[in-house]
């Protein structure tokens, strides 16, 4: 899960001023958390309440996600979820944006199979994002960290997410010239899925997705929260990662890992 806050925190500097580069320095003064990493933790704290209770998680995923939303990195949201933010009657609105996709890493280690962890990615999903292309980003993203965690080869990965979800009949080298922005998740989370790929590290996974452009924070968010299940989180990344938190925040990463261990396969 922290892969995401890696990704989001890293790429928030580049969501409007696009690099496309790999080299570039990893964290400034001007990275800062937003609607990824905010969202990404409401989602966890949602999990970590409905306490196995899945039928309870959609409308946990509603609360936390509100009041979370409502607290921090306000002005990062888009029009129509922050109208739903302060909704007196939030809806799910037909979204297909990468939003559903960016902040549901905490379903995959979570889970207990699977099939639970697309149970609960489709159920934090469909509140908001009911679009059958914001599902099947949301899924994807859930199921790539799922098989890294058991192990699944990047090859293995690659041909399971083809099979099912998404055509990755690009390189990163392809597309970094022509790549353009676009925020839905048919447009950006086979490109998350490519960096994740390429990488041989969370920080390899979010420069390659810092590179091509485009939504360089979501991205980045995706790309590292499937590098996250392979090749962890190096020490002193997490504490300068850790360190922008503020304390409640901090308590959700706490309480999730107690409860759920994040152990990557080559940590």
């Amino acid at each position: 899960m922290i892969g995401a806050l890696i990704g989001d925190i890293v790429g928030s500097r580049f969501e409007r001023n696009n690099c496309r580069s790999r080299n570039f320095e990893l964290l400034t003064p001007e990275c800062h958390i937003t609607d990824d990493s905010v969202m990404t933790l409401a989602v966890a704290e949602a999990i970590l309440a409905c306490g196995g209770r899945r039928e309870e998680l959609s409308r946990l995923a509603v609360a936390t996600m509100r009041n979370f939303g409502r607290h921090w990195a306000r002005g990062c949201y888009g029009g129509r979820f922050s109208r739903w933010l302060y909704s007196e009657n939030p809806q799910p609105y037909g979204s297909y944006g990468n939003g559903s996709a960016m902040r549901v890493s905490p379903c995959a280690w979570a889970a207990e199979s699977l099939k639970d962890a697309l149970d609960m990615a489709r159920r934090v999903t469909v509140v908001t994002h009911d679009h059958p292309e914001g599902i099947r980003g949301a899924e994807a993203v859930t199921a790539v960290i799922w098989f890294a965690r058991q192990g699944e080869s990047l090859q293995g990965i690659r041909k399971k997410v083809e099979a099912s979800w998404y055509r990755l009949d690009f390189t990163l080298d392809e597309i970094r010239d022509s790549y353009v922005w676009d925020v839905s998740c048919q447009g950006s989370v086979p490109q998350a899925i490519e960096a994740f790929l390429e990488a041989d590290s969370v920080e390899s996974a979010v420069r390659n997705a810092v590179s091509i452009g485009g939504d360089s924070d979501t991205i980045a968010a995706m790309a590292a929260s499937m590098a996250e299940a392979v090749f962890g989180v190096p020490e002193e990344l997490r504490k300068r990662i850790l360190g922008r938190l503020e304390p409640p925040l901090l308590d959700v990463v706490e309480r999730f890992e107690r409860r759920f261990p994040c152990v990557p396969v080559r940590g």
